[in-house]
């Protein structure tokens, strides 16, 4: 057989779209500079466009109506967090991406998990491509003792791996990570978009054929996106995104995509000596440590998901000694805080723009839901004034551009939520207050407007 030509073909990094040279913004996903040149055969692209498989004669289509769905076909990892964000459960035949920040735990979580399954009676094959079986072994040690249940293997070969699931039909891999994979075929660089592309559609065909389940490692760039190109994640049936600072004890797993349950559900976990251990009451973690009598404290109540939680908003302001004011935020979104500054020197004739300001989200999480804008908005008011905020209570509510408190959903939970931990007075938008009246045991104000509010301080 004849070596082909090697030829220069350019791949976009968001979409895979493919060029024959380089331009400035993709065609097919209408992003800039996102381009990457990789080196190709030309009888790799004759037999990728040119070839055309066969038609399964077994493969014939099903009444819809017919097919059911059964609880066994989940498997459950026995650890509660992960279970919630994966909507109940492990999903036979399902290819779940795993990413986060290097050395933030993906590893540790995927090995209890695998732990945990293989005490259950299910068969697991782990397979690493970046550690040997050694430095394995040593992590699992912290964690604890693993049955014959669990299968280790340490290969990077796309061909070997395929080989030994057909062979050994485990019920779940984990393949750690995707990057460092390697199918033969490809003449691409491990790692590349299209080693990573071959790689993932190769799992993916394992998983839907065989009725295996496959965790797939997956590395960030410094955006916080998996590294390789974004139709990585269109392939796959879910995207879990582990966050936190790994300089600290929590993490935050955080469910982007999901073909089986609710998407943007979240998992808090804290690491400690022998692995990641659930924390079953995240409020009460992320409120643990506030201040009381301090001014520019708040909690606010977030939905993730399907669960509300709460969280303590901190705002600091402070004459500047320069001559344009500083605005810097952690926890939340930068310009949305500049927003809400612009609205309260606008209808309450505050003076901030001679003030640094500083808001920060208490616990590391990171918080975009408009409902903590009123929470955020007291804050400022009340480190500006110097005025402390009762510390039994929060504020819920969306802040317009005219100053008026607008509505957020699923203000009951919230509000139930507010009232198991303790919490006796609730801020909340006017137009509210007829869904959250028949709870009893809690104080619940209804505000119009953000001078409204203020006027609670």
């Amino acid at each position: 057989m004849a070596k082909g030509k090697m030829v220069a073909v350019f791949y976009c990094q968001s979409c895979g779209y493919e060029s024959s040279k380089w331009m400035g913004q993709c065609p097919g996903c209408r992003q800039w500079n996102t381009f990457v040149e990789e080196t190709v055969s030309t009888t790799e692209m004759k037999s990728a466009a040119g070839m055309r498989k066969p038609i399964k004669e077994k493969a014939q289509p099903r009444v819809l109506s017919e097919i059911t769905i059964k609880d066994e076909d989940k498997i459950l990892t026995g650890i509660g967090e992960l279970d919630r964000v994966l909507g109940g459960g492990i999903v036979q035949g399902s290819l779940t991406l795993v990413g986060g920040d290097p050395g933030i735990g993906k590893s540790t979580l995927l090995l209890q998990v695998c732990r945990n399954l293989a005490d259950a009676g299910h068969k697991v094959l782990y397979i690493s491509g970046e550690e040997s079986g050694t430095q394995i072994k040593i992590r699992a040690d912290r964690i604890g003792s693993f049955s014959n249940n669990m299968l280790l293997l340490c290969e990077t070969s796309l061909d070997t791996i395929e080989e030994i699931i057909r062979r050994q039909k485990p019920e779940v891999v984990v393949i750690d990570s995707i990057q460092t994979m390697y199918n033969d075929s490809v003449s691409a660089a491990p790692g590349s978009v299209s080693q990573v592309r071959e790689s993932t559609a190769v799992f993916l065909q394992l998983a839907k054929g065989l009725g295996v389940s496959i965790f797939i490692v997956g590395h960030v760039t410094k955006e916080g996106t998996v590294a390789g190109p974004r139709v990585l994640e269109h392939m796959v049936d879910a995207v879990l995104y582990f966050e936190g600072d790994r300089h600290a004890s929590y993490r935050i797993l955080r469910g982007v995509k999901n073909r089986f349950g609710s998407t943007n559900e979240i998992g808090v976990f804290e690491m400690e000596a022998a692995g990641l251990k659930e924390v079953m009451n995240p409020s009460e973690f992320m409120l643990s440590g506030k201040p009381e009598e301090a001014s520019g404290s708040i909690v606010v109540c977030s939905m993730e998901g399907t669960r509300p939680m709460l969280i303590e908003i901190q705002a600091l302001v402070c004459h500047t000694s320069f001559g344009i004011p500083r605005r810097q935020t952690i926890g939340t979104d930068f310009n949305r805080v500049n927003l809400l500054i612009a609205v309260l020197e606008k209808r309450l004739g505050l003076t901030l723009g001679n003030c640094d300001a500083y808001v920060n989200i208490a616990g590391g999480i990171r918080i975009t839901e408009p409902a903590i804008d009123l929470g955020i908005a007291m804050a400022i008011v009340s480190s500006f004034k110097n005025k402390s905020i009762d510390n039994k209570m929060i504020a819920i509510g969306e802040v317009g551009l005219s100053g008026e408190v607008r509505a957020v959903s699923q203000i009951q939970a919230r509000v139930q939520e507010a009232k198991k931990l303790g919490f006796t007075s609730c801020v909340i938008p006017a137009v509210c207050l007829e869904s959250v009246k028949e709870i009893k045991g809690i104080k619940i104000t209804g505000v119009k407007t953000v001078k409204d509010a203020m006027n609670l301080l």
